[in-house]
């Protein structure tokens, strides 16, 4: 059948869960028999969200193909294992970047480029190209309905509803009914206002999903229906839940998939098996032991900034059947107090990654702890390097040894990279290359060392993890570090650039300088995730 395309907007505030409600519904398509991809559109003008802070904006999450994305299409990949690629999100920035190119080639003959046709053109060309046969486009759009930002984004779906036709195109509108304790009331005048502003813009939802942290009575929910112009049926509540995992089974119940169906006039009779949700969330729910894991990071305040690691450490909890705690200790706490009181009884400790300076001290000493106390350790690429230069310190002997990244150092054990192989091509760096674009992106393969701990965790011996980094480890130090005790377990294919290190003297010591938290699912949990809980539950039985 022809590709169908459904557009999920936000009104009344941000943060109503656009991203959450899209993965989901993919998932119950999915449940249904039908092929699924999911899309993002971010209204704000940077080309991607690679050089924005993390307090901006939230973790970064890269695809397989090296693009820096919207923390949703995380959400997207965890909940329908449809892996993202660059054609999944774009920006503002990114579609005027293209417009002006085209301009600056001449492409448009010399004629006068504007918002309408030229930018809602090129939106509508992404939001429509690089398809292989899904029966389902679902597509989120950035932003709240109002904002002056999202305005071409909501003109260009207008359009596409219009050239596509009710047969193929479908509008979903989430909004907040907030509770009033004064007046013991759901208030939906919010709800209403939301969609005469997308009527404004020639859009009438067909489905409005109502985020709520109680029911809707049946009167508030007709009267949204008969105020925004819908059935009643297709008004669906979305109540706050204890699980992100319980979000498919709860718009199941609702019936946000049935109206979906209908809408497109397709069979909505066979019930989809959520059996994988339900076991999910029974785990979550009632698991068997609890462990806590000290994240010690940069970031710490704005848990966003580790969306992905902390969905994966969830994970690798219900790959054991327990619940997972997470601890987040800033770094920066370690260079004015001590680690002991901060890290003494935790079951497992966790150095994400990170850039610059700031709070490295702290994560080194994090290690340092971590590697004399045989607490199970976890460094992720900027934590991988920590746990070399605090091996190169305290067990080679390098005093000072340390990152370029911080500035010059007596042993550079951790540099910037300056090439490496991609496929048959070689990729070249120089430190004064604009920061968009001059890291390490994306999926590369790497061979690990048969019979070491990490090679048996993953029960093979050549893998593929997506990498986003600048900075490398230095091989020129590696006899001396391996004398040292510490064990280079993996490399690229080439032998060139380090992938893994390990202790072997140690309960579980590992560090990788890519991010396996980004492949990592709820039905498909990452191994290295499902190995670090498994020690950190021996270890929490030991104390």
């Amino acid at each position: 059948m022809a590709t169908r395309f459904i557009f999920i907007t936000g009104g009344v505030v941000s943060s109503l869960g656009k991203g959450l409600a899209s993965a989901a519904l993919g998932a119950l398509l999915q449940a249904r028999g039908y092929r699924v991809r999911v899309r993002k559109l971010d209204p704000y003008l940077n080309v991607d969200p690679g050089t924005m802070s993390p307090f901006e904006h939230g973790e970064v999450f890269v695809t397989d193909d090296g693009a820096e994305t919207d923390l949703d299409l995380g959400h997207y990949e965890r909940f329908t294992g449809v892996s993202a690629t660059q054609s999944d999100n774009v920006t503002t920035g990114r579609i005027y970047s293209d417009v002006l190119g085209r301009e600056r080639r001449g492409d448009y003959l010399g004629g006068t480029v504007q918002v309408i046709p030229h930018v809602t053109d090129a939106i509508k060309k992404f939001v429509t190209a690089d398809l292989h046969g899904e029966d389902f486009v679902i597509c989120e759009i950035g932003g709240t309905v109002g904002d002056i930002e999202s305005l071409p984004f909501l003109e260009a779906i207008r359009q596409l509803g219009n050239e596509l036709g009710t047969e193929r195109a479908m509008f979903v509108h989430l909004t907040l009914v907030p509770y009033l304790a004064a007046s013991g009331e759901l208030k939906t005048k919010p709800t209403q206002h939301s969609v005469m502003e997308l009527q404004r813009v020639g859009i009438r939802p067909h489905v409005i999903l109502c985020r709520c942290d109680r029911p809707i009575p049946d009167g508030e929910r007709n009267k949204i229906a008969l105020f925004c112009n819908i059935r009643a049926e297709a008004v669906v509540q979305g109540i706050d839940i204890d699980t992100i995992y319980q979000v498919p089974i709860e718009y199941h119940y609702e019936g946000f998939d049935t109206q979906v169906l209908e809408h497109f006039k397709l069979d909505a009779k066979t019930k989809p098996d959520l059996s994988v949700w339900s076991n999910i969330v029974e785990r979550v729910r009632r698991p068997d032991g609890s462990v806590t894991i000290a994240v010690v990071g940069k970031y710490t305040d704005l848990p966003d900034a580790y969306k992905s690691l902390s969905e994966a450490l969830v994970h690798g909890g219900i790959a054991n059947n327990a619940r997972v705690n997470l601890n987040w200790i800033s770094s920066e706490i370690f260079e004015k107090e001590d680690t002991v009181e901060h890290l003494n009884g935790v079951d497992g400790i966790l150095v994400p990654g990170g850039f610059g300076e700031r709070g490295a001290e702290g994560k080194i000493q994090a290690v340092q702890f971590a590697r004399e106390h045989n607490v199970p350790y976890f460094g992720i690429c900027f934590g991988m390097q920590m746990a070399v230069i605090e091996a190169a310190r305290n067990l080679a002997g390098l005093e000072g040894a340390g990152s370029t990244e911080f500035g010059p150092c007596r042993h550079p054990v951790v540099g910037l990279m300056t090439e490496w192989q991609r496929g048959e091509d070689r990729e070249t760096r120089a430190a004064d290359d604009n920061l968009g674009g001059t890291m390490r992106l994306g999926a590369y393969p790497a061979l690990l060392k048969p019979r070491t701990h990490i090679a048996e965790i993953y029960g093979m011996t050549e893998i593929a993890e997506r990498h986003r980094h600048r900075y490398e480890v230095n091989m020129n130090y590696r006899e001396q570090l391996e004398q040292a005790g510490l064990t280079f377990s993996g490399t690229s294919p080439d032998g060139v650039l380090p992938e893994t290190i390990e202790l072997v003297d140690h309960p579980w010591f590992i560090g990788v300088q890519y991010h396996p938290e980004l492949k990592s699912k709820p039905f498909e949990p990452h191994p290295l995730f499902e190995s670090f809980i498994a020690a950190a539950l021996n270890q929490s039985r030991l104390v």
